[in-house]
C-alpha cells in the first residue's frame, strides 16, 4: 500500500461516500475534497466536509496509518494548523494538532471497493516491462491520444526549464541558447556533452564575429575540441590550425573544459568532424538563425532552411588523415527531424510561453508532421498498441515510460487510473 493510492481514492472519489463516519462515530458529509498539493505541507487544500452538523473549511491530510502524523512531526507543524480532516487506511492512534486540539479521523479502508484495492495491488505488483502490460492495448484510444498530447507539453515544460536557464547565463539572447542547443544535438547521443562543453567554451558574441567567414568558424570549432593537434602535412588542415591560432589569441579561446570527443562505434556520417563542419556552414549560411525560426511553420520549410552540407574537404573524408570516396555530407531528413523534436519545437514553445503567448496548437501541428522515432521504448509500446505514428507520439511514449513507468506512478497516468477503475 502506498500513500499515493489514498490520494487517488480521496482525489477521484472512489470510495462510498454514504454513511461516512469518523472513528469516534461522528457523521461526515463531503462538499469539497479540496485542491490536491504536490508540494511541502497538507495533501489537499480548501476542502469543505460537514462533521456533526458543523461545517468545516480547511485542509486534508492523508496517511496510511495515524501514527504517521507522528512519525513526520507534523504536531509542531504550524503549516498542518488548519487540516480539518485526517485521512488515513489504518487507525492505530488518536492524533492532534499544535494546540491538543483534536483532529476527526475518517479510516478509508471499510469505504472501499475491494474490487478496486485487488486492481491496485494487480497492476503495482507487476513484473512486466510497464506495470500494464498486459492491459496497454484496451486502453481506449481518445484517452490514450488525449493523454500523449498531455505528456508531449510535460516533455516541453520541462525542457523549457533548462532552456530558460539558458537564457539567463546567456542574458536573455535566444540566438545564443539556440546555438548551445544546436551544438548539443548536432553531436548526438554520444557526442551530445562535448558538443555542449564546447558550446560553453566561448562566448556567442565570437561566434557572432567570426561567422562570417565559414573557414574561421570550421578553425574555431575543431580547435576548440582539440581536434587541430597533431602533425598532419594537409594545405587544409595546416590553414585551419593557422587561422585557429590566430582567433586563439584574438579571442583568449581556452578549451580546458572541453569534454574529448568520441569516435568510436559511431557511423562516419556522425563522425564529430563532419557534423562541427555542417555546423560551422549552418551558421555561415544562416545569420540570425533564430529569427529565421521563429516564422516558420512546416516540416518542409525547415527541411530548406537546414539545407547544408559539410565543407569542400569533408566530399572526400571523414577525419583529416585519411581520403575516402567522394560524397556530400549534407544534413539528411532524419537529422533534420530530431533538430526539430530536439531543438526548434522546444525553443519556438519556450518562446511563445515567455512572451504569454499559447503555442500548443503550433506545436502540435509541427510535431505531427515530422516522423516518429525509432528507438527501443517507442517500439515496445507499438508492439502492444497501434498508436498514431508521429513524433508527437514517440516524443509522449519516451515521456510516460521514463516519468511514469519506470517511477511507479500509474496512480497519476490516466492510462493507470483508468485501468484501475475499470477492473472494479
Amino acid at each position: 500500500m502506498q500513500e499515493d493510492f489514498l490520494h487517488f481514492i480521496w482525489k477521484h472519489k472512489r470510495f462510498n461516500t454514504r454513511d461516512l463516519l469518523t472513528v469516534n462515530s461522528e457523521k461526515v458529509s463531503i462538499i469539497s475534497l479540496g485542491q490536491h498539493n504536490y508540494n511541502s505541507g497538507p495533501d489537499f487544500f480548501n476542502a469543505q466536509v460537514v462533521i456533526d452538523n458543523q461545517k468545516w473549511a480547511g485542509n486534508v491530510e492523508i496517511h496510511i496509518k495515524s501514527s504517521d502524523w507522528y512519525v513526520h512531526n507534523h504536531e509542531t507543524d504550524k503549516a498542518y494548523d488548519n487540516v480539518i480532516l485526517h485521512v488515513v487506511w489504518d487507525h492505530d492512534t488518536d492524533i492532534f494538532r499544535k494546540d491538543n486540539t483534536p483532529i476527526p479521523t475518517l479510516e478509508l479502508r471499510d469505504y472501499v471497493d475491494k474490487s478496486l484495492l485487488d486492481s491496485y495491488q494487480k497492476l503495482m505488483q507487476s513484473k512486466s516491462w510497464i506495470n500494464c502490460e498486459t492491459d496497454f492495448a484496451s486502453v481506449d484510444d481518445f484517452k490514450l491520444t488525449n493523454w500523449i498530447e498531455r505528456l508531449y507539453i510535460e516533455r516541453l515544460e520541462r525542457k523549457s526549464k533548462d532552456i530558460y536557464k539558458l537564457l539567463e547565463v546567456s542574458k536573455n539572447d535566444w540566438e545564443a541558447v539556440l546555438f548551445k542547443m544546436l551544438c548539443k544535438n548536432f553531436g548526438l547521443k554520444v557526442n551530445g556533452d562535448s558538443f555542449f562543453s564546447l558550446a560553453n567554451s566561448m562566448d556567442y558574441s565570437i561566434v557572432r564575429k567570426v561567422s562570417h567567414n565559414a573557414t574561421d568558424l570550421e578553425a574555431m570549432f575543431f580547435g576548440q575540441a582539440s581536434l587541430l593537434d597533431d602533425d598532419i602535412q594537409d594545405v587544409y588542415y595546416l590553414d585551419l590550425q593557422k587561422r585557429f591560432q590566430f582567433l586563439k589569441q584574438k579571442f583568449q579561446l581556452n578549451n580546458q573544459g572541453v569534454l574529448p570527443l568520441q569516435f568510436f562505434r559511431l557511423r562516419p556520417p556522425n563522425f564529430p568532424t563532419i557534423r562541427l563542419s555542417q555546423l560551422a556552414m549552418l551558421m555561415y549560411k544562416e545569420q540570425g538563425l533564430f529569427s529565421k525560426i521563429l516564422k516558420l511553420t512546416t516540416a518542409e520549410e525547415f527541411y530548406n532552411l537546414f539545407e547544408v552540407e559539410a565543407s569542400v574537404f569533408w566530399k572526400s573524408h571523414y577525419v583529416f588523415s585519411k581520403a575516402s570516396k567522394s560524397v556530400k555530407k549534407k544534413l539528411t531528413k532524419s537529422f533534420i527531424d530530431l533538430l526539430l523534436i530536439n531543438t526548434i519545437l522546444p525553443l519556438k514553445f519556450s518562446h511563445s510561453k515567455a512572451l504569454g503567448k499559447s503555442s500548443e496548437e503550433a506545436v502540435f501541428n509541427l510535431i505531427k508532421s515530422v516522423k516518429i522515432e525509432k528507438n527501443s521504448i517507442v517500439e515496445k509500446f507499438l508492439e502492444l498498441k497501434p498508436i498514431d505514428k508521429s513524433a508527437m507520439t514517440s516524443q509522449g511514449l519516451i515521456q510516460l515510460k521514463t516519468e511514469y513507468c519506470d517511477k511507479n506512478k500509474c496512480l497519476q497516468c490516466a492510462i493507470g487510473s483508468q485501468l484501475i477503475s475499470k477492473n472494479r
